[in-house]
């Protein structure tokens, strides 16, 4: 089981993405995301969240807000655990580089028209509508097969 943070940094009616197209081998190749990724041992949720914010945008994010769990079992081989935030407090410079791929502003009504896992299609509404969710996203590859979500 691998436990990961998923991060969407909000400012003036836009959200922070990465473009991955950097890494050899990126499971995430040519989609866009939040930034984010696993755990260290010992991290919380939010410590994980501030360090992956800092590590691949160089921005110093405060006050996380949790938002969602998303389950992805039998993922590209594991099951994975991901803690979903937003946030709209930061501070620092952008990176002019990430090592994960290109960072950029999107405006918030053009993300969906991105090249996006089809679950992010799914669970970024809840966002948007102020939900807190739970959901398990089934994947054969690279293709969505189904869903199953909980509100709280």
């Amino acid at each position: 089981m691998i436990l990961a943070t998923l991060v969407y940094l909000k400012r003036g009616g836009q959200t922070l993405m990465i473009h991955r197209v950097k890494k050899d081998n990126d499971m995430h190749a040519g989609k866009w995301n939040g930034l984010g990724g696993k755990f260290e041992a010992g991290e919380t949720p939010e410590a994980c969240a501030i360090r992956e914010v800092r590590e691949e945008s160089g921005l110093e994010m405060r006050s996380p807000r949790l938002r969602g769990l998303v389950m992805f079992p039998a993922f590209k081989g594991d099951d994975w655990y991901v803690f979903v935030f937003t946030a709209d407090e930061f501070s620092g410079s952008l990176l002019a580089e990430s090592a994960e791929g290109r960072l950029a502003w999107i405006e918030d009504d053009e993300i969906e028209s991105l090249p996006l896992w089809e679950s992010d299609h799914i669970f970024l509404p809840w966002l948007r509508d102020g939900k807190f969710f739970s959901a398990r996203f089934d994947y054969d590859g690279d293709k969505m097969t189904g869903y199953e979500a909980a509100f709280h």
